[in-house]
């Protein structure tokens, strides 16, 4: 028979399980950039920048990690106004009607020590897609100007613009997309 002071000394004694925090993401160095092949001549770059969102992260088990970010479909930056105004009509990804890109995700795989495949659904201009995320936390620790708990990730995946509804011109103008993110995000005061 158990009694119930060892009970209490085992309870006490058992690790604790640590939920996610939550960390606000910091719009000012969160950026995504993309790049494609236009012709085969050159490779065009583009960005959306001021992501807002948030992550649920939690260091020790960080498949039990979550995110959700979005950001103005208006942020799009390519450098050159015409091509940014191209991108932005119903040729490609419709921004008048589709005014947001979405991401939130729906399965982390750890793969590393500080490396997962993040999977999540992505919507662009008005269509959902899964899409998987490489992923690797560059660094985790308190910022030194903010005084509070930070952390920085980037990714890369691949996108396919006809899956989205916005494949003109291809395969003149290559279908796939290379992306890269990089991000930050302060932990959330309470």
């Amino acid at each position: 028979m158990i009694r119930a002071p060892l009970i209490t000394a085992l309870l006490a004694a058992s690790p604790a399980f640590a939920e996610p925090e939550t960390y606000v993401l910091d719009p000012s160095q969160s950026q995504t950039l993309f790049s494609y092949s236009n012709f085969g001549y050159s490779t065009t770059w583009g960005m959306f920048s001021g992501w807002e969102g948030t992550l649920d992260f939690d260091a020790e088990d960080p498949a039990n990690s979550s995110v959700e970010v979005s950001i103005p479909a208006s942020a799009l930056f390519t450098g050159w106004k015409q091509r940014d105004e191209n991108l932005s009509s119903p040729d490609f990804f419709d921004m008048a009607t589709n005014d947001t890109v979405s991401f939130v995700s729906t399965a982390i795989d750890v793969t590393g020590d500080d490396t997962a495949k993040i999977t999540g659904d992505l919507t662009l201009g008005g269509v959902t897609r899964s899409i998987v995320l490489d992923a690797r936390l560059n660094q985790q620790a308190d910022h030194p100007q903010e005084g509070k708990p930070w952390v920085g990730f980037t990714a890369t995946t691949n996108l396919l613009r006809s899956e989205f509804d916005a494949g003109a011109f291809a395969p003149f103008i290559s279908d796939e997309v290379d992306v890269q993110i990089s991000i930050e995000a302060g932990k959330r005061d309470d």
